[in-house]
């Protein structure tokens, strides 16, 4: 009884501040209103603390824009925790549009869906992320591609980051290229291992139940969302090389995050 109380109280405090903010949310975003962001940043860490992650800011966002933000990618925590410390908005896949509660906040926080497994359509989705760069929001691309445990940074990939090389050929002399990396540091105060970081990673197909049902039996994560210096990404320069640049970027900064390579075996000479 006492599990399920720890559970289940949480769930309804998200539930509860989520009822309330969402129409605050809804008229914002349609008056336009400057209490959007704080708003987010109010549900994120709501959240957070359902699910017991305490998120730790090292650095800052940057002011310049257009700016894209590319990060690594563990779970679907990492939204919260990037939210809850930044005023951003996010590329998501497109079948989150669709999820019941979250598709919808998703778009009230005017989440840009990209379906990723249509190459095809890619010019087109760097294009509506171009727009919105251009519009002066700040927008976090998880250039991984996917989620690991976040023991190791996977190769990321440049097709969106396309969108900023876009925005900067769209009337804008620079667009800006922030790294940032997210750490899950510790457990129960203690420092986490691979072991313990597979708990807080949601990887490939498994069910997002489960696992929000393992977080919660735990409550006590400490995370870290480090921001690196922005990458200045002119007109005319090669988006490969500023995607490489970022990912290294992300990658130092992970290893300093957890204290160790984060280098993936198989790269490894």
């Amino acid at each position: 009884m006492a599990k399920w109380m720890r559970i289940a109280v949480p769930l309804a405090g998200v539930a509860l501040v989520t009822l309330a903010l969402f129409p605050v949310q809804l008229l914002a975003q349609y008056f336009g209103w400057g209490i959007r962001h704080p708003i987010a940043r109010l549900w994120h860490g709501t959240v957070l603390w359902a699910v017991g992650v305490r998120v730790r800011r090292v650095g800052a966002q940057g002011s310049g824009r257009p700016l894209l933000i590319a990060a690594n990618h563990v779970s679907w925590t990492d939204v919260m925790a990037i939210g809850s410390v930044a005023d951003v908005t996010f590329i998501a896949k497109a079948e989150v549009k669709q999820w019941p509660l979250i598709g919808p906040i998703a778009r009230l926080q005017r989440t840009v869906f990209v379906e990723r497994d249509r190459k095809r359509s890619s010019g087109a989705q760097a294009g509506a992320v171009a727009e919105r760069l251009g519009g002066g929001e700040a927008v976090v691309l998880f250039a991984e591609g996917t989620t690991s445990d976040g023991t190791f940074l996977l190769p990321f990939k440049s097709t969106l980051v396309g969108a900023a090389a876009i925005a900067a050929g769209g009337g804008h002399d620079t667009v800006f290229v922030q790294p940032v990396a997210i750490a899950y540091t510790r457990l129960h105060g203690m420092a986490m291992g691979r072991r313990e970081r597979s708990i807080t990673g949601w990887i490939g197909d498994e069910e997002l139940v489960p696992h929000l049902m393992g977080l919660l039996g735990r409550r006590a994560f400490d995370a870290e969302v480090r921001f690196g210096e922005p990458i200045a990404f002119r007109k005319g320069m090669d988006r490969k090389q500023v995607t490489r640049e970022a990912e290294a970027a992300v990658r130092t900064m992970l290893a300093e995050a957890l204290g160790h390579s984060t280098k993936n075996p198989a790269e490894r000479r």
